[in-house]
């Protein structure tokens, strides 16, 4: 069986040791390897018991990823740029260009149709539609020096989402789960809320990748059963199932045993056990019905524009009460290449309340600190794309500005981190590329990138691909 603490994964580990097994173990005393055969012990019973972490006085236990699929447009929701008044349907130049490289015709900047305003405490800069996050402003901690290195949907969704922008990579939440493990051995460790489509990518974003398939993303349905035959067929009880479980599993374990290094058997045996433990948990956790109304109207559930938003946020919370550790949710689509007011400004309005309810929720249960949420999306927005003479304005990709924020998890709350140019075309301070952020969101939580490692191809691999720094200034 493969295991992240051995370095040849297969059946040469349990066989006679290769060179490389010989040159990775010559630093290793006699009680580091009594310990590691401990340990490996330990996660072959369990691959998601809970874990230390390499900093054991992190604050954030838990994450709720706000992934708005798409790209939000930094400058039309927490960036402000007065420049682009100025410059309002100027011909677009660039680098001496006067033409953008995504288009063989003219442009031209285009301001934002949102006024913005200082909210809370902190003067974050806020487009006056957010009016419900407003009110959580001082929660929140916004990063503005994000860089990443595609313009494309799908492989910045990757990017973003596993460190590579070309798929196949662990989703964030799988290294989460496989460096810390999960709270609860009775629902999964990482659960996806995806819209009704999948994002571009599809279920790659959440993947388990070259990880142990344990630790891999459960996506919940967002229409209709959350998830397919949670209940047993009329006449099936739990007795009947406990037996054909049992029996599966010893023609199963008589196999593992002859296929040790075939991992996905055992984490196979071990979703049907969890499946069946999910069967009393789950109904009972995805039951708002016995939230009390004055909540359920926080989230904004049961208004149309707000329902369908305020159901995951309202959700997220409560797997988080009941110790999933890592909980990623899907809005969208942001990508807004025209009509650009009446797209961000629909979108808005579906989020905003339910959002700011989530954190305002955390918060009076005490769960805020160890909580960290995350908002952003796959890249941010350019400065122009206008439409000379219309209405009809809207932005191209932009893989070198957007806007990051945080809430609670030891986050440096009221602060905004790093500075865009005039018109917010690129970061130009604190200008970070998005594996430092993955750094730092390990290190919130207590895990260093460097030590969070799984040999994989012949080396050693991290979310950061191959390394990279804390971003300091977003902990408190």
């Amino acid at each position: 069986m493969k295991s992240p603490l051995f370095p040849c994964a297969g059946s040469r580990a349990l066989h006679a040791p290769t060179r490389r097994d010989f040159v990775y173990g010559l630093g290793a005393s006699i009680g580091s390897v009594a310990f590691s055969a401990l340990m490996a012990d330990e996660a072959k019973k369990n691959p998601l018991a809970p874990k230390q972490g390499h900093f054991p006085n992190a604050k954030a236990k838990n994450v709720i990823f706000l992934m708005m699929e798409g790209g939000p447009s930094h400058v039309d929701t927490f960036d402000p740029k007065p420049m682009l008044d100025k410059l309002h349907l100027k011909e677009f130049v660039r680098e001496g260009k006067q033409q953008s490289a995504m288009s063989s015709g003219k442009r031209y900047y285009v301001r934002s149709p949102f006024k913005f305003i200082k909210a809370g405490n902190s003067g974050a800069d806020m487009a006056e539609n957010w009016s419900h996050l407003a009110g959580v402003a001082d929660d929140l901690c916004f990063f503005r020096g994000c860089q990443v290195d595609s313009v494309n949907h799908p492989t910045a969704m990757y990017q973003m989402n596993c460190g590579n922008r070309f798929g196949g990579d662990p989703g964030i939440g799988a290294w989460v789960n496989y460096g810390l493990g999960t709270l609860n051995q009775d629902l999964p460790g990482f659960i996806v809320l995806p819209e009704i489509s999948y994002p571009q990518g599809g279920a790659a974003n959440w993947s388990n990748g070259y990880l142990p398939a344990h630790y891999q993303g459960t996506p919940l349905r967002a229409k209709g059963s959350p998830i397919l035959d949670i209940n047993p067929p009329e006449g099936i009880t739990r007795d009947h199932q406990r037996a054909n479980l049992d029996l599966i599993a010893k023609l199963n374990q008589k196999h593992a045993a002859d296929h040790p290094w075939h991992d996905e058997l055992q984490a196979r045996m071990d979703s049907y056990e969890l499946a069946f433990r999910m069967q009393v948990q789950v109904p009972e956790v995805l039951d708002l019905s016995k939230e009390d109304e004055k909540t359920k109207a926080m989230y904004g559930i049961g208004s149309d524009a707000t329902d369908a938003f305020g159901r995951k946020c309202l959700l997220a919370r409560k797997l988080v009460e009941k110790g999933v550790r890592f909980v990623q949710l899907y809005n969208g689509t942001w990508d807004s290449h025209d009509f650009i007011e009446r797209a961000h400004g629909n979108l808005v309005r579906g989020v905003d309340q339910p959002i700011a309810a989530l954190i305002k929720d955390l918060k009076q249960r005490g769960l805020l600190d160890s909580t960290l949420i995350v908002w952003c999306g796959e890249f941010g927005r350019t400065p122009d794309n206008g439409v000379r003479g219309g209405t009809q304005y809207g932005r191209d990709h932009n893989p070198k500005a957007m806007t990051i924020w945080m809430a609670g998890g030891g986050c440096n709350a009221g602060h905004t981190i790093g500075l865009t140019d005039d018109v917010g075309m690129e970061a130009v301070e604190e200008v970070h590329h998005v594996r430092d952020f993955h750094i730092t969101l390990l290190r919130m939580l207590g895990l260093d990138d460097n030590k969070l490692t799984f040999y994989h191809g012949g080396r050693f691999k991290q979310l950061s691909q191959f390394g990279g720094k804390v971003i300091e200034k977003l902990i408190a």
